[in-house]
């Protein structure tokens, strides 16, 4: 067929054709649009025909199984006390994964129809999880969904106040004493939270005294040399309704040499025993008639090279008031010490009972004598160190009175447990 004279010829431009495109595809044009053009004069491709002669597409059939995840996706108060749920509508469940903001999973438990998932391990207050799931239909036909979701903090906490303190050495009689700062109802739950490992191993039993205070120590006074741990994991455990610990942590601590003080009251001595040893015996001061000093065995709780001490905080009125008291180290809560003195003649140490209940070594006012007596038994003590009190006169000191647990029978002491 010839192009007429007159006729003005066509350029085929892009994907658009005509009728004189295919002319003009005869003439130098692609061969795919020529190809396009040959599905018949005029006509159109057939219905569900692909062009090109392709086969036909046919898009997959959308699995029927339905996921949905609590909490749900985007939740920023999610509560913690509660698990992680993921469970399936017209389906079962394939695969289910909950991580933390780490990356560590959380262990959770199928149901045995497969329809559903709970968590197992509990969650953390404050914290952001993301959930990952996927189930099949009765088809095999796969699903999948996604969430991630944070939990909210408690608005009401307590934590505990630890003694002694990470890294510290200390005395064989030091127990492990927690003082909380709320009134715990929960002591089993608390308790459970709470564990103390020894190293070299012995049976260690937590007392409590009251509902905020909880201790824990071995039958005997710990072996010089070991290695005590306290494991607080506190953070979300209920100590009260509506009461959450605030505290995951480790603390460690060392047994030291092993040192006992006994202060006989009626030979007015104290005898120090290091390692099994006699290593000083020191003429003292005890209680008088009218404010006999506690018997029994008290731990040296805290230290001060110098202290004021003062009757009005003790309930003694204005009997005394001294600025300065030279080594003193406390052996009850209720204020007993024992302490250097520079106040009294030198004939009364090892001679007479005049104190107001605490027991005084020999000292010089400020202190810097190394070669006193109160000097030296201060240098030679630490945090933890046993004073034994006999022949006082007066009764043994509650057990609640300072950390003198070791006062109260294993029996009596045990008893105190909430496990």
């Amino acid at each position: 067929m010839d192009v007429g004279a007159g006729e003005k010829q066509d350029r085929p431009l892009g994907g658009t054709w005509s009728r004189r495109g295919v002319l003009g595809g005869l003439l130098g044009a692609p061969v795919l649009l020529l190809a396009a053009c040959q599905s018949g004069s005029g006509s159109k491709p057939a219905a569900g025909a692909a062009a090109g002669g392709e086969s036909p597409s046919v898009s997959p059939k959308a699995s029927v199984a339905k996921i949905a995840i609590t909490p749900a996706d985007g939740a920023t108060a999610a509560p913690f006390t509660a698990p992680v749920t993921v469970a399936v509508q017209d389906g079962t469940l394939t695969s289910v994964t909950v991580t933390d903001g780490a990356g560590k999973q959380i262990a959770g438990q199928l149901a045995a129809d497969g329809a559903s998932w709970t968590s197992s391990d509990p969650l953390a207050s404050g914290s952001t999880y993301s959930v990952a799931a996927s189930a099949q239909d009765k088809d095999k036909r796969p699903a999948d969904a996604n969430a991630s979701f944070s939990t909210a903090s408690p608005a009401n906490t307590f934590v505990g106040y630890f003694t002694p303190e990470d890294g510290s050495t200390v005395g064989v009689g030091m127990p492990v004493s927690i003082n909380f700062n709320k009134a715990i109802t929960d002591r089993r739950a608390v308790q459970q939270a709470i564990t103390v490992v020894a190293d070299p191993p012995v049976e260690i039993v937590g007392h409590w005294y009251d509902s905020t205070r909880l201790e824990f120590r071995p039958q005997q006074y710990w072996a010089k040399g070991t290695t005590v741990t306290l494991k607080l994991r506190l953070k979300d455990v209920a100590g009260a309704k509506g009461v959450y610990g605030t505290q995951s942590k480790n603390v460690t601590f060392t047994v030291g040499r092993s040192q006992v003080s006994v202060a006989d009251l009626k030979a007015d001595t104290l005898t120090v025993t290091t390692d099994g040893r006699v290593t000083a015996t020191y003429p003292v001061i005890g209680g008088s008639p009218e404010h006999r000093t506690w018997a029994g065995k008290m731990v040296i709780s805290e230290r001060y090279k110098e202290t004021r001490m003062n009757s009005n905080t003790v309930g003694l009125g204005s009997e005394y008031d001294i600025p300065d008291v030279p080594h003193a180290q406390r052996l009850t809560t209720s204020g007993t010490f024992i302490h250097g003195n520079y106040w009294s003649a030198a004939s009364q140490f090892g001679n007479s009972n005049t104190s107001h209940g605490c027991i005084a070594l020999q000292d010089v006012q400020g202190g810097n004598n190394p070669n006193t007596n109160g000097a030296r038994f201060f240098a030679s003590s630490m945090v933890g160190d046993v004073v034994e009190v006999v022949n006082s006169g007066d009764k043994t000191v509650n057990p609640s009175n300072g950390l003198n647990g070791w006062n109260m029978s294993w029996a009596d002491w045990k008893a105190g447990s909430a496990l």
